[in-house]
């Protein structure tokens, strides 16, 4: 992976999902629903797409400036980020375990990268 362009390794890897997903969808989901979306779906379906694409070009990127033992802890912190997000964007309840869970998240990742 060292020797492979971040924007390269992204695109391959995006393809294998591509696939893969679609390959899911086909054969175990109910593709014809995909007519049925409407806009809001596709918007919301989109901007995920956009911010994992992006997402991954960053950790591929990082990955070729520093080793993966401190770049997949930060990494990880996306989970906190999303239990930060989850109550305000989709009214998700906060509760005492998914604090201390981000808590030990974020204590982890920090003690990896640092140590």
């Amino acid at each position: 992976m060292a020797h492979v362009e971040p924007n390269l390794a992204t695109a391959i890897r995006t393809s294998v999902v591509v696939v893969m997903a679609w390959a899911v969808a086909l054969s175990f989901g109910r593709p014809h629903e995909v007519r049925t979306l409407d806009w809001r779906t596709w918007a919301f379906l989109s901007a995920s797409g956009i911010a994992t694409g992006l997402s991954w070009l960053c950790y591929f990127r990082a990955l070729t400036l520093g080793p993966v033992s401190k770049v997949a802890p930060m990494d990880k912190l996306s989970v906190v980020f999303v239990l930060l997000l989850a109550a305000p964007l989709l009214g998700e309840r906060l509760t005492t375990g998914k604090v201390v869970g981000g808590l030990l998240l974020t204590a982890g990742a920090v003690v990896l990268a640092v140590f």
